[in-house]
């Protein structure tokens, strides 16, 4: 049994930031990861980030994940990478599985942070089991991380940011962008990632969705269709374009496995994502010792996911005496401000709404 006195699953930037926020106070943290390297979604992020100094403004993510990793390695954080947190069982143990090795195992922790991440909406439609139909955060690891480009010919769907980047990401590797559809009448994501793609001639079609992708053992031919003012596909509306992959960019949900089995009560919220646990102004959950951050608390940007983390990891010291009260809530006031800063804007207000909910929720129980 490995005992500590701060346990964090998941070692992406929340997970990161708040290993970085503990272990500054010289409390014994672990950074538990199913993966073989840390940084979550920051691996494979060769974009570079814009916003703040706060916020690694011109950085690119892999090496906003480096820096990370080397502040908290720098102060003691120790890690277990490829390995798999699959359960509580009471008092701060937490079980988790070494895959390099076959070893069962048991973490203790006085405290526990969440930063599980989220997972990829599927987009059901004929055909969407064939080879060549995949989300795009998968596209986007098979090209950053394993340097494999798996088609030449892409259809993306969904413009948000994600769906933004990843297919200037494949044009970047050599592949051809068919289309970015978007369902909505207006293009989801930021427009200096839309602005990108714009000059490169790829075609937006607003309204537009995947109505079938076709081939006899991988994806060949993409049907598109137009939705009609009842939001409906128009059939008179359907072509058909040449095609080998299919990117479905259609949002993600929290990963919140660990959190339901940990007892942590929960709201829901389309606005983020789903079913979220509810948590405090600190990050904390219902469940005793457990705090949360990044899209487990809500889907939102990296950035956010940074300042959760920070806040998450001060909300763990601040519990257990590691950070005078005043210090506390003087860092702890300066980051919901910078979080509030990141919220504000038609991007970036849906969800402050949303989480005003959650602390209405929280507040009444």
């Amino acid at each position: 049994m490995i005992e500590t006195r701060v346990a964090i699953i998941g070692a992406g930037p929340a997970g990161l930031a708040a290993a970085v926020e503990t272990s500054r106070a010289g409390l014994s943290t672990f950074l538990i990861d199913e993966q073989e390297r840390p940084g979550g979604q920051l691996v494979k992020q060769i974009h570079k980030f814009f916003g703040s100094r706060e916020h690694y403004a011109n950085v690119r993510g892999i090496d906003i994940g480096k820096q990370l990793l080397t502040a908290a390695q720098n102060q003691g954080v120790k890690t277990l990478l490829n390995t798999v947190a699959y359960g509580f069982f009471g008092n701060g143990q937490i079980g988790v599985y070494d895959r390099s090795r076959g070893v069962l195992g048991i973490v203790k922790a006085d405290r526990i942070i969440l930063a599980t991440g989220a997972s990829e909406n599927p987009l059901w439609f004929p055909g969407w089991t064939l080879p060549g139909v995949m989300g795009a955060g998968a596209f986007q690891t098979m090209v950053n991380v394993h340097r494999v480009l798996p088609g030449k010919k892409i259809v993306m769907i969904g413009s948000g940011n994600v769906g933004l980047i990843v297919a200037y990401q494949a044009l970047q590797a050599g592949a051809e962008v068919v289309a970015v559809c978007e369902i909505l009448s207006n293009v989801g994501g930021y427009h200096v990632h839309a602005a990108k793609l714009r000059r490169q001639g790829i075609p937006f079609l607003l309204q537009t969705t995947v109505e079938q992708a076709m081939g006899k053992d991988e994806v060949e031919r993409v049907v598109l269709v137009r939705l009609g003012e009842d939001g409906k596909p128009d059939p008179r509306t359907a072509r058909e374009v040449k095609a080998d992959t299919v990117c479905v960019s259609v949002g993600l949900s929290p990963l919140a496995e660990l959190a339901w089995m940990a007892g942590c009560r929960f709201f829901h919220l389309p606005e983020l994502g789903g079913w979220v646990p509810v948590h405090d102004e600190w990050m904390k959950t219902t469940a005793e010792n457990i705090w949360i951050a990044g899209d487990l608390a809500g889907i939102e940007e990296a950035s956010t996911a940074l300042e959760e983390g920070r806040l998450a990891g001060l909300g763990v010291l601040y519990s257990l005496g590691g950070v005078e009260e005043r210090t506390a809530l003087e860092k702890g006031a300066e980051t919901r401000k910078r979080l509030s800063e990141l919220r504000k804007g038609p991007f970036g207000e849906f969800r402050q709404k949303a989480k005003d909910k959650l602390k209405g929720e929280t507040s009444s129980h």
